[in-house]
């Protein structure tokens, strides 16, 4: 079985594909640095997943929230980075319960990292918050 914490990081991957200048060139909790060739990209990765114990309840409220790191290389990396941005939010948006898997999706700050890479580049990392339940003694449901 898998965490229901899984299950909606594969689920917010998987609705990213084809995002507008990135493709498949989604990566999950990636470490390594992402070379030229292989940028436009976005990496996806857990921050922090707070539970809300309800003790009334069997029930426990999660918060998760996800970060999504979009990496551009070029001058004017924020522009670059801009289409983007407006197109990962726009299919995060689209299905707030990521497929009845959430209790809903908001997204929180946007930063912004500019660096020299090989080259101009920017990392604008855009947080999210997703609310989710799973049973008390149970984290796959």
């Amino acid at each position: 079985m898998t965490t229901k914490r899984e299950t909606i990081l594969a689920a917010l991957r998987s609705s990213l594909t084809g995002t507008v200048g990135v493709g498949t060139r989604i990566y999950r909790s990636r470490v390594e640095p992402i070379a030229r060739q292989e940028s436009p990209a976005i990496v996806i990765e857990p921050v922090i997943d707070e539970p809300a114990l309800q003790t009334h309840l069997a029930t426990i409220d999660w918060t998760l929230r996800v970060r999504f790191t979009i990496i551009v290389r070029g001058n004017t990396p924020d522009q670059l980075a801009d289409p983007i941005i407006e197109d990962m939010h726009s299919r995060l948006m689209a299905d707030p319960t990521i497929g009845g898997r959430a209790i809903d999706i908001l997204p929180l700050p946007t930063r912004f990292n500019f660096v020299e890479a090989d080259g101009p580049a920017g990392e604008i990392a855009c947080d999210y918050r997703v609310m989710y339940r799973t049973q008390l003694a149970n984290l796959t449901s």
